[in-house]
């Protein structure tokens, strides 16, 4: 393995294995299992020289790869990665190898397709996390949802035909008017389909406006914000626990990604100029969403919302352009990556259980599991936002670098915090406090070795995380610099 063709192998090594295990067949179900582990585990191991290898003291392209791929049409296979990238190649890799054990007895039918389908995927989105050629991005962009598509719609619950058609049909059509807007691009810069060359095109403010709503459609959709957020909590509910764990740990956070990669840097100006309509349906889902959480019976459902509400603190620090607010939209990425993967497995643990997310069905869990109610008490503490855990560290850093721009958007920003807390816990007592009230979850027996391993690595880089940040934010640093540079200066042509 050579130093530069470390993404490649992070890309291809899970696409590769998991046609493997698609070629074992349901037949050998537990072979499927056991190579799905091998493969997920090889491809998160091929990720960790790029975390070792990495300098922190650049915020050039790393790690870069080049090769003709359409000469004709300068199309190349393109990829690097910078101090934002990184992370998010690493949270893909890690929580695939957790959701492969998480789904070990889980799934009984149709094994491999299932195992093969999350591999798959895991290669198609760190694709999209490396890529700097527009179609090579664009390709991996797309691609990646067919296998989620594949997870909700076979292995899915009773409405995920709906679900899937729903996912499908709004994230689609959004990505349709990002390729109008890079082919655009493609024809203002010299024929090159390089992200890096667009970032250095000029381009008229209406031009840029334009492009920027392109790619507000494309990334809102994914991430997803008020008010196209509706498909998330269908998909939530009818997708098994790995799907939610990938959809909201992961495919949340390419919307968010995109806005860091194409619309601030390509268009600072628009960015700018439409900073307040950000801003403003930002803190429409940090409030308003949150306040729908509160009253859903449904624990997916409720975790839904509930991620719509976090991604929201994302797309506030990226759009009042502080570069401390910016590290910690970042920071909160990650958090939300690691405690909304933990709270949908801790619903799979009691859906497993019981066949039932409704929290009315529950009640004095902790009564008789103990290990899972501390474990869930924790994450629930992360989500919302209580310090030493994950969740503070960037909602902090959010508010802060927000205060700096606008003191009474991160006030309304902070009104955040209360009404986390109100749902979070609100649901924590209902389901997990009180007595017994239900026979069902007298019988209920507590972690076993498996969902102990998953859940306790889930809780250690949440503690890791919002008790010693700096690491992860050393890595960072250099590159939101840059893109806060970038952000500052005007491409509209003299």
């Amino acid at each position: 393995m050579t130093h530069s063709s470390l993404l490649s192998y992070a890309i291809w090594v899970p696409i590769i294995g998991g046609l493997l295990v698609l070629a074992v067949g349901d037949r050998r179900a537990e072979a499927a299992r056991w190579l799905a582990l091998v493969v997920s585990l090889a491809a998160f191991a091929v990720t960790i020289p790029l975390f070792t290898g990495f300098d922190t003291h650049t915020a050039a392209m790393q790690f870069s790869e080049r090769v003709a791929w359409i000469p004709s049409l300068n199309i190349f296979y393109h990829l690097g990665i910078d101090g934002i990238s990184l992370w998010f190649i690493l949270l893909t890799s890690f929580l695939t190898v957790l959701v492969v054990i998480s789904s070990w007895r889980n799934v009984q039918e149709r094994v491999a397709q299932f195992m093969a389908a999350f591999l798959i995927m895991e290669g198609m989105m760190i694709g999209v996390f490396c890529a700097l050629d527009a179609i090579l991005f664009y390709v991996f962009w797309e691609a990646m949802l067919i296998p989620m598509f594949l997870i909700i719609g076979v292995w899915g619950g009773p409405r995920r035909v709906y679900a899937t058609i729903k996912f499908f049909l709004y994230t689609f059509l959004g990505s349709v008017l990002m390729l109008v807007a890079l082919l655009y691009l493609y024809f203002h810069s010299g024929d090159s389909f390089s992200l890096l060359v667009f970032q250095k095109t000029p381009l008229g403010m209406t031009a840029q406006i334009l492009i920027f709503l392109a790619f507000f459609l494309a990334f809102a959709v994914k991430i997803p914000m008020w008010p196209v957020h509706t498909w998330l909590p269908d998909a939530h509910v009818e997708a098994p626990t790995g799907g939610s764990v990938i959809l909201a740990a992961v495919m949340l956070k390419m919307g968010a990604y995109g806005f860091l990669r194409l619309s601030l840097p390509i268009v600072p100006d628009a960015s700018h100029k439409l900073a307040w309509l950000m801003i403003l349906l930002s803190l429409t889902a940090i409030i308003y969403v949150a306040l729908v959480a509160i009253v859903q019976e449904d624990m997916k459902k409720l975790i839904a919302y509930s991620s719509v509400a976090h991604m929201g603190f994302v797309t506030l620090g990226f759009f009042v352009f502080d570069s401390v607010a910016i590290e910690g939209s970042i920071i909160q990425m990650l958090s939300h990556g690691f405690i909304s993967a933990a709270m949908f497995l801790c619903v799979g643990v009691l859906y497993d259980r019981m066949h039932t997310r409704n929290i009315k069905a529950y009640g004095g869990v902790a009564n008789v599991m103990p290990i899972f109610a501390a474990l869930m008490m924790l994450f629930a503490m992360g989500n919302v936002g209580l310090p030493g855990t994950s969740g503070f560290v960037g909602e902090f850093m959010v508010v802060l670098g927000t205060y700096q721009v606008s003191p009474w958007a991160a006030i309304l920003a902070a009104t955040g915090l209360i009404t986390g807390a109100s749902y979070t816990l609100w649901l924590f007592k209902r389901a997990i406090f009180g007595g017994v009230t239900h026979p069902e979850v007298a019988g209920l027996k507590d972690l076993d070795g498996r969902e102990m391993f998953v859940l306790g690595t889930l809780a250690v880089f949440t503690l890791l995380l919002g008790l010693w940040p700096a690491p992860f934010l050393n890595i960072v640093h250099s590159s939101v610099q840059h893109l806060v540079t970038q952000v500052s200066l005007s491409k509209i042509p003299a």
